[in-house]
């Protein structure tokens, strides 16, 4: 059986664009996955239905949001659905399709391509195909070698089967960028642990780098070699990195309900090492987030809106989306016509997309603030990096996630799910690709 011409991906039978396929099948996957947190045997005691629809969708956008408490409220079965979810989630429902086609023998049709490419944010067909084929060699290798490095962790801790179960789930949980810890401070009880401080980041830079850049990366051996999206992802997320964490510490060095809790150097360093990890791909934390100062949780706002890599598990505009946007402003104070990046140029097209992908951002993350904002009057900076949170896919709380009103947890999964499908696939529902028939002579606004 031709796996194409089945009628729930048919292009001729399914006149929706590919975006709204993508984001139809991450809802059919947020509905089982309710209904299988709401069973008895999945929790420890009776939670309702929002709770349990909110914790599957934070579970497939693969953020980190919680509503209730993941460790204790959930049994094992229960804890092992929201790790499916979220494996299912953070690598993409098409790209496991294609895996297991892969696997099978079967071929995979240009309309699974399409969404494919949709998915992971490629424009080429054979790319994507050599992508896709490397998924799978990535991801067993990386959440392997992060769970028996874990195991080191906790089951000296715990035993071996609870411990092989935290370290497993913390894994799985840390590469596809998730934040979901199975303890109510998350890792802060091993803040300056250094198998936590190393596995975990490392996990997180992995995954939210994008599996193109990995790819690339294991192709080439040579730094000249290597295309310009991967020098921009590697340079980006370097700078981002060293930026963050310099700032962070630099802030909350003497806060002491942050950094100033920790009487060493080292190990205020330690712990600004791993909120600089995290903060722009996933929900974990080692110290406590509500206690930020307003500025340090504005720099955090920030990063989470950035995001990581493109075809990686991680949410945001992406590393790129931000230095095409910072080389936009470069080339016009130099009054160039081009960007320009290592000996290369981008075109009006890519330019077209960050512009798109930016401003539907901002309207999103400003149109989810507004409505929360109607039906709680609240703290004006907790409520926007609820938001900001939601949208990056993170995961960070400054604890009014769970303080939410029916309407206010709606904005969350709204934006959960805007930042997981992305915002640029919105962008579709409204566009079309039909040439103009007509062109108009060139006009002249004042700008500034």
């Amino acid at each position: 059986m031709r796996l194409q011409k089945l009628p729930l991906f048919s292009a001729h039978r399914v006149k929706i664009p590919a975006p709204a396929v993508l984001a139809l099948l991450y809802l059919m996957l947020i509905l089982p996955g309710a209904l299988l947190l709401k069973l008895p045997l999945s929790t420890t005691h009776a939670i309702n239905w929002p709770d349990a629809f909110f914790t599957a969708t934070s579970a497939v956008t693969v953020t980190g949001l919680a509503v209730v408490d993941t460790g204790t409220a959930f049994s094992a079965f229960g804890q092992a659905v929201i790790l499916v979810l979220i494996q299912l989630g953070g690598l993409g429902l098409m790209t496991f399709a294609a895996l297991i086609l892969s696997m099978l023998g079967l071929p995979i049709g240009m309309s699974h391509t399409a969404y494919l490419r949709e998915d992971l944010n490629q424009t080429s067909v054979p790319d994507l195909l050599r992508l896709v084929k490397a998924i799978l060699r990535i991801v067993l290798l990386c959440e392997l070698a992060g769970a028996l490095v874990l195991a080191f962790v906790f089951v000296p801790e715990f035993g071996w089967r609870s411990g092989a179960w935290h370290a497993v789930f913390h894994a799985v949980s840390a590469f596809n960028n998730a934040g979901f810890a199975l303890f109510s401070d998350s890792l802060s009880r091993w803040a300056v642990n250094p198998l936590v401080n190393v596995t975990v980041p490392a996990l997180l830079i992995v995954g939210g780098i994008g599996f193109s850049v990995l790819a690339d990366l294991y192709a080439e051996r040579r730094w000249r070699s290597l295309t310009l999206h991967t020098k921009l992802m590697l340079t980006g997320t370097a700078a981002l990195l060293l930026w963050s964490m310099v700032t962070f510490a630099t802030i909350e060095w003497n806060n002491p309900a942050t950094l100033g809790a920790f009487p060493d150097a080292s190990d205020k360093l330690v712990v600004s090492w791993f909120q600089a990890a995290t903060t722009r791909t996933a929900g974990f934390n080692t110290t406590d987030i509500g206690a930020l100062h307003d500025s340090t949780a504005l720099m955090f706002m920030l990063l989470m809106v950035i995001g990581a890599g493109s075809t990686s598990t991680a949410g945001g505009i992406k590393v790129t989306t931000f230095i095409v946007l910072l080389l936009a402003v470069v080339a016009f104070f130099k009054r160039r016509s081009t960007l320009r990046a290592f000996g290369r140029s981008l075109g009006l097209e890519e330019i077209l997309k960050v512009l798109a992908l930016a401003m539907l951002s901002l309207l999103a993350v400003m149109t989810g603030l507004f409505v929360i904002m109607l039906s709680h009057d609240g703290e004006f900076l907790d409520l926007a990096f609820e938001v900001t949170s939601a949208f990056g896919t993170v995961g960070l709380s400054r604890g009014a996630t769970g303080e939410l009103d029916g309407l206010g947890r709606l904005v969350i999964v709204v934006m959960m799910l805007i930042g997981r499908v992305g915002p640029l696939t919105l962008g579709f529902f409204l566009a079309t690709r039909v040439p103009p028939r007509v062109r108009y002579p060139a006009g002249h606004i004042y700008l500034g």
